[in-house]
């Protein structure tokens, strides 16, 4: 039963993490069959400039880092609920908690440091901040 249950659940979650993604690429299939015209995912394109090309890579890599810690608080608590009163896995829990708190701190950190970084240099070379 329980073994059923847990399987259940893995697929709940699944199906609630592609969703969003099946939901948005429906509009875009519907515009143009094969998708080439309409192909604009926001995406760093080689018109830009390098320097900006680096800066969008580097936050959409912090953004995806951000959520992937997120997720880990999350499955912290989770963990904790369904501890049931067993202090092994409570502490189990609260541990994975610190270390979802901690890697997201230190991930606000970096971004922090990168544009703060970004903006000096934009300034050094004279062209003004994006």
């Amino acid at each position: 039963m329980k073994k059923t249950f847990k399987n259940a659940l893995a697929a709940v979650a699944l199906l609630a993490m592609i969703m969003p993604a099946l939901l948005v690429a429906l509009p875009a299939l519907a515009t143009d069959p094969l998708g080439i015209n309409d192909a604009d995912f926001g995406l760093p394109s080689s018109v830009n400039d390098p320097k900006e090309a680096a800066v969008n890579i580097v936050t959409y890599l912090m953004t995806f880092l951000g959520i992937i810690a997120v997720i880990v608080i999350l499955y912290g608590g989770f963990l904790w609920l369904t501890a049931g009163g067993n202090e092994d896995r409570v502490g189990s829990a609260k541990k994975t908690i610190i270390a979802g708190i901690i890697g997201l701190v230190i991930i606000i950190a970096a971004y922090a440091i990168v544009q703060i970084v970004v903006g000096f240099a934009y300034n050094i070379v004279g062209n003004p901040t994006p």
